[in-house]
């Protein structure tokens, strides 16, 4: 039934996919797509097993190398695609294969620690009744997602996905937006890795969940109404696409559904979601050859 634990681990889940969705969200709009996501997600995962332990100061420090960690990805990514004019999608496949392989040099075995005061704080409630990772969760898109979309560098991003062409001739800076845009991807990412370790007290170099959560950012990205071919999407888009996505797999869990239905279902949906989003593309196609 629902209690206060299924909400709870209900929205933990639907929180790791959250961050991970606005990871992908973010390349999205610029017109590309981002397969390393969940293996940065996984990267910072083991890598936070491993520092962010001990006392206050030593445990921030840990935080802090592990977000510089996911950015340097992100940058790594946007660097190779924008400078080294590769296809997004071949050269995050590589990239991504690089970081699962430096998680799994990290952690071999499923292992680590994590600081539990932290932890705690950041996966209870809030004033017993509001899981504390809907509150961060609220607090990055307010803190980062925000900030980025009306800046100019957000605004470049925007353009470079509508039209890269226009965008350039009209002296948008857009390698620097979509720079950008790869960049906090990385940071997202690694903030959802993060969560992971709090959530879960250890690190893993699962290759199976690092491509379940890069195959299930891109539905949730197309769940919350993200066009996947650039220059639309939100925040609060991804957020409900992850959410939205996740909850198909809860109600079969507690409805008694047997699990081996779940990936069908979520096919199902992710299909339709896909199918509708291209229609809608197609009908606005439509309108603008009547005035061509």
């Amino acid at each position: 039934g629902f209690t206060a634990n299924v909400v709870q681990t209900a929205a933990n889940k639907g929180v790791l996919l959250a961050f991970v969705a606005m990871a992908q969200t973010l390349v999205v709009i610029t017109a590309g797509i981002d397969l390393s996501v969940g293996m940065i997600f996984l990267l910072t995962n083991c890598l936070a097993s491993w520092l962010v332990v001990g006392t206050p100061m030593q445990t921030t420090l840990g935080v802090i190398a592990v977000l510089a960690v996911g950015l340097l990805c992100g940058a790594i990514n946007g660097a190779i695609v924008i400078y080294g004019r590769l296809q997004p999608i071949v050269a995050t496949i590589a990239t991504g294969a690089v970081y699962y392989g430096i998680g799994l040099l990290l952690r071999p075995f499923p292992g680590g620690s994590v600081n539990e005061d932290l932890a705690d704080a950041l996966t209870g409630r809030v004033f017993g009744v509001v899981p504390a990772s809907l509150v961060v969760l609220l607090a990055i898109v307010l803190v980062i997602w925000v900030p980025f979309s009306r800046s100019v560098l957000g605004r470049a991003a925007y353009a470079a996905g509508s039209s890269e062409t226009a965008a350039y001739m009209s002296g948008v800076p857009i390698r620097r937006g979509k720079f950008a845009a790869y960049t906090l991807a990385g940071l997202l990412a690694a903030i959802g890795g993060l969560f992971l370790t709090f959530f879960t007290y250890t690190g893993e170099a699962a290759y199976a969940s690092g491509n379940s959560y890069t195959l299930f950012s891109i539905a949730a990205v197309v769940l919350g109404g993200v066009s996947l071919f650039g220059g639309k999407g939100s925040a609060i888009g991804a957020i409900f696409g992850a959410l939205a996505f996740r909850t198909i797999g809860d109600l079969l869990f507690v409805f008694d559904f047997d699990p081996l239905w779940q990936p069908l279902f979520q096919g199902v949906i992710l299909l339709v979601a896909v199918s509708l989003g291209a229609f809608a593309l197609f009908r606005v196609r439509n309108r603008l050859e009547w005035f061509l």
